[in-house]
């Protein structure tokens, strides 16, 4: 088996990410669960943010986070995902690779007339997000777009579940599991959200069961995932179907479970402005921490304190200020 020129691969949904601080009404007239990510069409899109005083607009994607904050913490990264040939596609592509990363996939044509997609993501004094996503180019995503030698390249071949919306990428998903696995590297999937996991719930169970080393989730994401309300019986499940599984508990901290062995790791509580990305900062932290051959407990600390970083300012890309390292 040749050495991985990558520590990490990340495939998901390439978006741009547009930000507000809005009122806890807004979310409840546009009938959302605070916290939750709704699917919309380009219409809703620019109904939403004619309503809103848009305060940023940046590189998104929960898998491109993931990307990113790991290449900051010191991982060799690699990205996969589609955009489309207009100018969000490009900046969001200038953006990537500006972070360092290799990101070799090629746009959708503009004769498609299917633009780059976009989140708005609007979040409540509370700190909460609530996001609204126009998927576009990136359902386009297919196992043509899964390069076999950028897979073959990585340590660790991380899919995001948001991109599982489509049966095309569904294939993705396993076409870059079953390449990882041949090539004798790690694959691992992070289950995204609650309303994911309700919408695929038999696929995503064959999914990691049968394609994943290591799975990411937060407790309602494994919950819904094995369909209980019982925590330890989720955590029992898990590890009977996977070699290593992440849950994060918000304030609670993290549980890891892996080969027989459970940890549990508290994490430092801090001021919360925006949890945009808590979760992708989590993974990007704990799988640096992998690939500088660290302790899974340390790794789930580096999770916690990156996620910790993110979650204290706005937006869920690291500022020049980030400096935790693995």
């Amino acid at each position: 088996m040749s050495v991985p020129k990558h520590d990490l691969l990340c495939i998901g949904n390439a978006i741009v990410d547009v930000l507000a601080s809005v009122d806890p009404a807004v979310i409840a007239d546009l009938g959302a669960t605070p916290g939750s990510m709704t699917l919309i069409d380009a219409a809703t899109a620019q109904d939403i943010e004619n309503r809103i005083a848009v305060e940023r607009v940046a590189g998104g994607g929960s898998g491109a986070n993931t990307a990113v904050v790991a290449a900051r913490m010191g991982a060799k990264v690699s990205y996969l995902g589609k955009v489309a040939e207009d100018q969000a596609g490009t900046h969001f592509t200038q953006d990537i690779r500006d972070q360092g990363l290799t990101f070799p996939s090629q746009p959708l044509a503009a004769s498609e007339k299917i633009p780059t997609a976009r989140c708005i993501v609007l979040v409540t004094p509370d700190g909460q997000r609530t996001m609204f996503t126009y998927l576009g180019a990136c359902t386009e995503f297919t196992p043509a777009d899964v390069h076999e030698e950028t897979v073959t390249d990585a340590a660790i071949t991380y899919m995001e579940g948001y991109l599982y919306d489509k049966p095309h990428a569904q294939a993705a998903f396993e076409h870059a599991a079953t390449l990882a696995r041949k090539a004798g590297r790690q694959v691992a999937l992070t289950l995204s959200d609650t309303f994911c996991v309700g919408r695929h719930h038999a696929a995503f169970r064959g999914l990691v069961a049968g394609h994943v080393d290591i799975l990411f989730a937060n407790e309602a994401e494994l919950l819904a995932l094995y369909e209980t309300t019982d925590f330890e019986s989720a955590l029992r499940q898990v590890a009977a179907e996977t070699q290593l599984a992440i849950v994060t508990r918000s304030e609670k901290g993290a549980v890891v479970i892996s080969k027989g062995e459970r940890h549990d790791v508290p994490t430092t509580p801090v001021k919360v402005v925006d949890t945009t990305g808590a979760g992708d900062a989590f993974a990007a932290g704990f799988l640096a921490g992998l690939s500088k051959q660290h302790d899974l407990v340390t790794c789930a600390k580096l999770g916690n304190q990156a996620a910790g970083a993110i979650i204290t300012r706005f937006g869920a890309r690291p500022q020049e200020d980030f400096t935790l390292r693995a």
